[in-house]
């Protein structure tokens, strides 16, 4: 029988050395976490919020201009509409990595990641805490972004349920590599090589800007064993209603994918890898 999580003292005197004393969720500590999150990328929002949106405005512009009324169909859709999900769905994916990773990362350089650690938070609530960061920003830029490709393109929602599940899926996979790439990064330059030779070559070559059908074998194949395509063609197919694979499947992969990325990033910070002596 578990004992109660609250028992009588007599008066003054105090819980012995590592007790919680709140019951078994810290969640004043845990709010204060996620608020400061939240509070740390709107603080800078024309850097946070502003500036992907002009980035998918210049990417759909360059393709307008580049591509043109001469560019044939894609899956049976013009292009613009094919390629507003892939650019909504790259952006949402680069910030939600960047929130935790920024966040961590920043911390560890400045010496303060101590005020992190300190406080009586579990495992599970730093990594709830981190990962509701990256939800309320990936959440938040897609929002911007969808609303502009709604009002550029003319195109609506096909499928609202499917779009936001792999946003969602998106912003937590996406957030929970930020936290790993957080702790083993010492210092921005190792952050740096993370984003531009790992995150940057997955979000530009998971069908962005194409179809995977369209590419020659192996390359066709391999697209299928990487994640982040599922949540590109899954994103898309909550938009357009079309899809180059199956989007059940992509749901079942990605959620695996989200899994053992939380449950690693959750062994790192219960033991404190990287992190603390």
């Amino acid at each position: 029988m578990s004992q109660p999580i609250f028992t009588h003292r007599p008066a003054g005197e105090q819980p012995a050395m590592g007790v919680r004393r709140f019951g078994r969720v810290n969640w004043l500590g845990l709010r204060t976490l996620a608020t400061r999150e939240v509070m740390r990328f709107m603080a800078v929002w024309q850097q946070t919020i502003f500036a992907p949106l002009m980035t998918a405005a210049l990417f759909v512009l360059i393709f307008a201009l580049a591509m043109g009324q001469g560019r044939g169909q894609v899956m049976g859709l013009p292009y613009l509409v094919f390629l507003g999900p892939g650019i909504l769905m790259m952006t949402v994916i680069q910030n939600a990595f960047a929130n935790t990773s920024s966040s961590i990362t920043s911390a560890k350089v400045q010496g303060n990641i101590v005020d992190t650690l300190m406080p009586p938070l579990s495992a599970g609530e730093l990594l709830t805490g981190y990962l509701a960061g990256s939800v309320a920003r990936a959440g938040l830029v897609g929002l911007v972004i969808g609303t502009g490709m709604v009002l550029v393109t003319g195109q609506g929602v096909a499928h609202p349920l499917w779009a936001l599940a792999f946003i969602l899926l998106a912003a937590l996979m996406l957030g929970g590599l930020g936290i790993l790439a957080g702790i083993l990064a010492q210092k921005f330059d190792q952050m740096a090589a993370i984003s531009n030779f790992v995150i940057t070559p997955l979000s530009f070559l998971s069908g962005t800007f194409y179809s995977v059908q369209a590419l020659p074998e192996p390359f066709r194949t391999l697209s299928h064993w990487n994640p982040v395509f599922y949540l590109i063609d899954g994103a898309r197919y909550g938009v357009t209603g079309v899809s180059d694979a199956s989007v059940w499947r992509g749901l079942v992969i990605c959620t695996v994918v989200v899994g053992l990325i939380l449950w690693l990033a959750w062994r790192w910070l219960k033991s404190g890898y990287r992190m603390k002596a």
